[in-house]
């Protein structure tokens, strides 16, 4: 029992073979899957995904990548996107001072009204955030949102702690099996299971052994395995908790 809780099937990478890739999931032991959007095209993406697949849920939001082409009314397509049945979360959002793919001030001023339309939705956020840490920590605090998952989170188990106890989620994916890891490998360590999800981000951050490849939702037992590992535990514990707090958090 999987719930990958983070993965872009809407990329091209999965054009050639999205439908089997997908059709193939509930034979990979994965239950569920949230697509996460990028950009407005892949809110829409994602619902067509979610209809098609009954194990399959989306987000709508816009990456900080992306939010220098959006204008103000922008943000009503959005609301009016979120009220359909699937989907569980605004996201992804949040900021990116690593590639700087947007100016700051338009990360700033869109990561502040998707929180507030999370408010306004009831729907959890699902947080992007890199070189940002603090300021991303900061702007969620004030912002009052307190339900959510920090994808692929890459700050410190300190950090992690303060967003639990926000009422926030901690999402680990392929990195935690990557050889310079050991951030991540005490992020796992101190966090309780209680508090994790586990993702793919495909097609990115495939885990060992298939690093550099395609990743695919096929390959979160490798994550389980790894936090297992960590944990002194067993993949079984691990995915069904980690299953748990993701349809808790989504509400599915």
């Amino acid at each position: 029992m999987y719930f990958d809780s983070h993965a872009h099937y809407d990329d091209e990478s999965f054009d050639e073979d999205r439908d089997e890739v997908l059709a193939a999931m509930p034979f990979q032991e994965v239950d569920f899957i949230v697509n996460a959007a990028a950009d407005l095209a892949s809110c829409y993406k994602g619902i067509e995904f979610a209809e098609k697949y009954p194990f399959m849920y989306c987000s709508v939001g816009v990456h900080p990548h992306e939010v220098k082409t959006l204008e103000d009314r922008d943000i009503l397509e959005l609301k009016q996107l979120s009220s359909h049945k699937k989907v569980v979360a605004i996201g992804e959002i949040g900021l990116d001072y690593y590639y700087d793919l947007s100016p700051r001030e338009d990360q700033q001023k869109w990561f502040k009204m998707q929180l507030q339309l999370a408010k306004e939705t009831g729907l959890p956020v699902i947080i992007h955030s890199r070189e940002a840490h603090q300021e991303t920590f900061d702007t969620i605090k004030e912002s009052g949102v307190r339900e959510g998952v920090i994808h692929c989170f890459s700050g410190s188990a300190e950090l992690a702690k303060e967003y639990v106890k926000l009422g926030f989620y901690i999402g680990i994916g392929g990195a935690s099996t990557f050889k310079n890891a050991k951030k991540t490998v005490e992020v796992v360590r101190q966090i309780a299971l209680d508090h994790i999800l586990i993702e793919t981000d495909s097609p990115y951050l495939a885990p060992v052994p298939f690093r550099g490849k395609r990743n695919d939702s096929s390959y979160l037992k490798y994550i389980s395995d790894k936090i297992a590992e960590i944990k002194e535990t067993d993949n079984l514990a691990v995915s069904r908790i980690t299953c748990q707090n993701a349809r808790i958090l989504f509400k599915v």
